[in-house]
């Protein structure tokens, strides 16, 4: 990580995108205080192919609890607890 100040990152912008291109992060300070950080771009997915599985199966196994539930209840039932206006 660098950091440098706004004047300095002024006259160096060009080559200070060329290290956040490399992997680096730099913080643009003002009078001490940082008030910009320039991170390089992810080129990595942020969810892996693994993780995106699990939600679908847990999406899967709620869809399922749903339907289980929906089929139950008949129209009948939830006119009665109040749960359907018809």
């Amino acid at each position: 990580m660098q950091s440098v100040g706004i004047y300095e990152a002024k006259t160096r912008f060009s080559a200070l995108i060329e290290m956040v291109e490399q992997g680096e992060e730099v913080r643009i300070t003002r009078h001490g205080k940082e008030v910009v950080r320039m991170l390089p771009v992810r080129r990595k997915p942020v969810i892996t192919d693994e993780q995106i599985a699990r939600e679908l199966e847990q999406i899967s196994a709620l869809q399922k609890t749903v339907k289980a539930q929906a089929a139950t209840d008949s129209v009948a039932s939830l006119r009665h607890t109040g749960r359907c206006q018809a």
